[in-house]
């Protein structure tokens, strides 16, 4: 009896792994969330338990105690119970508190690496996170902390090149504001809509301006000079 804790990929669902669909083919339950699709859930035996779970801003279908305590319980009853997940389990995907949660039940739990949006998404789109002479380092930074917690841990003020935020739409002004303490308001920003899917759409802007555009959750943030060479291989494509 195994729970896999299985990272889905950033939305395209050719871009899941192999290993994944594996274990996708053999499940007895599937839990899964809003970022999971259909097509991916289609790898799971037609008798296969399914189980969803999903999150959006201000609208939770189970708390996290209620997920752990859904895999504690699947997994003690089936063989093989995968716990799907967008993206990658352990990048801001509460994966390791449910692989504690497994571990302190006494259930064996196994991780799937996923492509994690934060990469895979501007990848997909063209924009490198880091390019020779411009961006040699990144930083992936949450735009939607948990509000309960007693301080910010976010602080904005990260030396690395290119500064990309997930689940920061909803925050945009805020977490633009509070960059713009530390960077100029003329530095380039892209944010990247439900990535690597046919619905992808990409709004371009800076600091100061991007928070004024029409934008739509689910999206990536992505900060820094190298918006600019998106820019000039998006030109050169025509």
């Amino acid at each position: 009896m195994v729970v896999y804790l299985v990272g889905a990929g950033p939305g395209d669902p050719e871009l899941i792994t192999l290993k994944a669909i594996r274990v996708l083919e053999r499940a007895d339950v599937v839990v899964y969330d809003r970022l999971a699709g259909e097509e991916i859930l289609g790898y799971a035996p037609e008798d296969a338990k399914l189980i969803y779970v999903g999150k959006k801003a201000g609208e939770h279908h189970k708390t996290q105690d209620e997920i752990n305590r859904i895999l504690v319980e699947e997994g003690k009853k089936h063989e093989t119970v995968v716990r799907l997940k967008g993206g990658d389990p352990f990048v801001f995907g509460r994966g390791g508190e449910e692989l504690l949660a497994l571990r302190e039940a006494g259930v064996e739990a196994k991780v799937i690496p996923g492509v994690t949006s934060a990469v895979g998404v501007p990848t997909s789109a063209g924009l490198p996170v880091t390019h020779r002479g411009v961006a040699t380092s990144f930083t992936v930074v949450t735009g939607h902390e948990d509000p309960t917690k007693p301080e910010k841990q976010v602080h904005w003020d990260y030396r690395a090149d290119t500064l990309i935020i997930l689940m920061g739409v909803g925050n945009v002004r805020e977490n633009m504001r509070e960059i713009m303490k530390h960077r100029p308001p003329e530095t380039p920003v892209c944010v990247i809509e439900r990535g690597t899917t046919e619905d992808e759409r990409v709004i371009l802007g800076t600091l100061e301006d991007i928070a004024e555009k029409d934008l739509r959750p689910p999206g990536i943030i992505v900060v820094g000079e190298v918006v600019n060479v998106y820019r000039e291989i998006r030109w050169s494509q025509g």
